[in-house]
């Protein structure tokens, strides 16, 4: 049924021939057009912060994340495939206070909130190249010239919305 893989096989270049013809063919891109409309299926990935260098634990994840929805496509469903880069937090705010050589709170506010939030939003764009290679390499589908981006004011307005959805319905609660 399978033709036997040739135990000399340089799986290298195997694997970059099949990255090119993917390319060459817009594969990721018309997987997503043929679904389009079809019953919908979701599948939230949390994003990666792209100002720390990609390493093999994440090679794993990234492939894990990206079997279900390959796999839901390949099953009929639309899968919306938006990658996304989480560009909030206290890894962020570390990498900066550290690069800036601040220890806490009162030495940003010293600093300056706004310069500091500037300096923020630069840093976590520093291995965006190396985490779009890596990911491309391990054959993640996702629209990467589209991304959502956790800083930007549309992307906070719906996490409110959210929030307040769910306390509307009774759902948001305080407890241990």
């Amino acid at each position: 049924m399978y033709k036997k893989v040739s135990a000399s096989m340089d799986f290298v270049p195997r694997e970059q021939e099949v990255l090119k013809f993917w390319k060459e063919n817009r594969i990721f891109e018309k997987s997503v057009e043929l679904r389009k409309g079809a019953e919908p299926y979701t599948f939230f990935d949390g994003p990666p912060t792209a100002n720390g260098k990609p390493h093999i634990g994440h090679v794993l994840t990234r492939s894990m994340k990206d079997i279900i929805p390959r796999y839901r496509t390949m099953k009929g469903y639309d899968v919306l495939r938006k990658a996304g880069w989480d560009t909030h937090g206290l890894p962020v705010e570390l990498e900066v206070e550290k690069l800036l050589g601040l220890d806490g709170k009162e030495q940003i506010e010293q600093y300056g909130v706004e310069p500091f939030i500037k300096k923020c939003k630069e840093s976590v764009w520093k291995y965006k190249g190396e985490w779009e290679q890596m990911s491309d390499a391990v054959g993640y589908w996702a629209d990467m010239e589209n991304p959502y981006v956790t800083y930007t004011d549309d992307y906070i307005e719906s996490v409110w919305w959210a929030l307040k959805t769910i306390d509307e319905k009774g759902l948001l609660y305080k407890g241990h």
